[in-house]
């Protein structure tokens, strides 16, 4: 199935409808914009994972892994850059209380770049075209203002910010606060204390690596060139969130500081750029015409990039930001070592050179991982039966080592022992360590094209001629091919092996 003709809502009704993702807090209304992953969810998340550690960490020599806490000092934001600037342009609709990113709306509207652009220069700009909301056709906007994109907690539990705010509003006496010299001081105070106490959920995992960096030098002593890996959580507090997993407020990245001298950053880069689509065709099976290189121009950078190649993946929507790689320069460390007024350098072990090491960072956010792995698996294809019906079938043909389940086990019927002789293969199989799936509900053509639509690459079925000791393939089973839909017969005692051979499927 081309993607070109591929629609989110059919992605996203596919993957309700099979246990990948749900809405989160559904019985209760449902969050904006948050998604729980079923159980079939957390298989496919948890491969990509597995795929990613072993092309990037466990067969390299030069990795090594982190996995650091989501709260973390408020100094670390300060030194990044976080807490003075990581943030979007935002507009609300008085009309219907939409809240939208300026950016977006201007260049949606009439193709105009406003990064750069004061507040005041966003709002004349809307206001002189007169954008309506793409939501109520309306033409009612606040002013344009900045938005911290950082979720923020705090530690102070006795003097948090609503309970400053009832007793303030506890000495208010018609329509005014009077507040004498001690009750300012107490204010004065419990306002501090929330200062001192706040706590960000982290908006990116790279920047616990930079502060770990001295940790991980004194333990691994590792040689130079090498990388530090981590997947883990992050938040962001984003404006216009959406497209399903696409763009969430709290997602799970997969990054790599990989650390160099600066004389080699352009023969890394390449190398990193060659690797990362490397993984996506031979790990992942995605085609080539479905990705693309975006090189961001120079003047578009982030602050701390000397250059930034996005893969753009073809989504639904369009294509868009896959996996980023950027050289971040010193800048990183460079900020660590200003802020903690702590050592930072790496110190070559044969010349004695201190110097700060530049940094490579080639960062991939899991679930939109995850949702073009949909993409680019999901198939329909239409079958004419014996009687000349035709049947619209539903394939999702993952990889062998993305499959959720890697393998299915029927019994034909769930009576004469064809049940119970199943339910052994298939905790023989679980107990070997492979993911195998059990379904005796309904007709066995049913059950096929269920496991067509879960991305089982192989089916075993139990029949009448596994357990009649006087016929020729007693001790055997069919095994169906997703693909092909090919059957053969192999003894069971064969079928571990016979997985352990296979590879993408085939």
């Amino acid at each position: 199935m081309s993607l070109s003709n591929l629609s989110l809502d059919t992605i996203v009704k596919y993957a309700r409808r099979k246990g990948f993702v749900y809405p989160g807090s559904e019985i209760y209304g449902g969050l904006a914009n948050t998604w729980d992953f079923g159980p079939k969810g957390v298989l496919l998340k948890e491969n990509l994972k597995k795929l990613w550690k072993l092309k990037f960490v466990y067969q390299r020599q030069d990795m090594v892994e982190l996995d650091s806490g989501i709260l973390a000092h408020q100094k670390i934001w300060e030194a990044s850059g976080h807490t003075a600037s990581f943030a979007d342009c935002l507009v609300d609709c008085k009309e219907c209380k939409s809240r939208l990113r300026a950016d977006h709306l201007i260049e949606d509207a009439i193709d105009v770049d406003v990064e750069g652009k004061t507040t005041e220069e966003i709002t004349k700009i809307i206001q002189e075209n007169k954008i309506k909301c793409p939501k109520c056709s309306s033409f009612n906007w606040t002013n344009a203002r900045y938005m911290n994109l950082m979720f923020e907690t705090n530690r102070d539990k006795l003097s948090n910010s609503i309970t400053i705010l009832e007793e303030l509003l506890a000495k208010k006496e018609g329509d005014s606060i009077s507040l004498n010299a001690e009750d300012v001081a107490d204010l004065q105070q419990k306002l501090e204390s929330q200062m001192e106490n706040r706590v960000y959920l982290r908006p990116e995992t790279c920047q616990p690596i930079f502060v770990q960096f001295k940790n991980i030098l004194q333990t691994e002593r590792p040689k130079f060139p090498f990388g530090i890996a981590q997947i883990g959580k992050a938040f962001r507090n984003e404006i216009t969130p959406g497209n399903f997993i696409f763009r969430t407020i709290e997602f799970e990245a997969m990054e790599i500081e990989y650390f160099i001298r600066e004389e080699d950053w352009k023969p890394k880069f390449e190398e990193w750029l060659k690797e990362e689509q490397d993984f996506l065709v031979n790990y992942l099976g995605f085609n080539e015409d479905n990705f693309k290189l975006f090189d961001h121009p120079t003047e578009k950078l982030s602050h701390y990039s000397k250059r930034t190649v996005d893969i753009l993946y073809n989504f639904p929507f369009g294509f868009k930001e896959l996996w980023g790689l950027a050289y971040r320069t010193n800048f990183d460390l460079n900020q660590h070592q200003k802020y903690s007024e702590q050592d930072l350098q790496y110190t070559d072990p044969q010349t004695g050179e201190k110097f700060t090491p530049h940094v490579i960072e080639p960062a991939l956010g899991v679930d939109r991982l995850f949702l073009a792995s949909l993409c680019e698996h999901y198939d329909e294809e239409e079958l004419t039966d014996s009687k000349g019906e035709k049947d619209l079938r539903i394939v999702v043909r993952f990889p062998f080592d993305l499959a959720p389940y890697k393998i299915a086990v029927l019994p034909l019927m769930k009576k004469d022992g064809m049940g119970d002789k199943a339910q052994e293969i298939f905790a023989d199989l679980r107990k070997a360590g492979i993911m195998a799936d059990f379904d005796d509900a309904g007709s066995i053509g049913k059950r096929y094209r269920r496991q067509d639509e879960n991305g089982t690459p192989w089916c075993v079925t139990v029949d009448y001629e596994t357990l009649d000791k006087d016929h020729a393939d007693f001790g055997t089973i069919t095994l169906r091919h997703r693909d092909s839909m090919t059957q053969t017969r192999i003894k069971i005692e064969e079928i571990q092996n016979y997985l352990n051979k296979v590879k993408f499927g085939k």
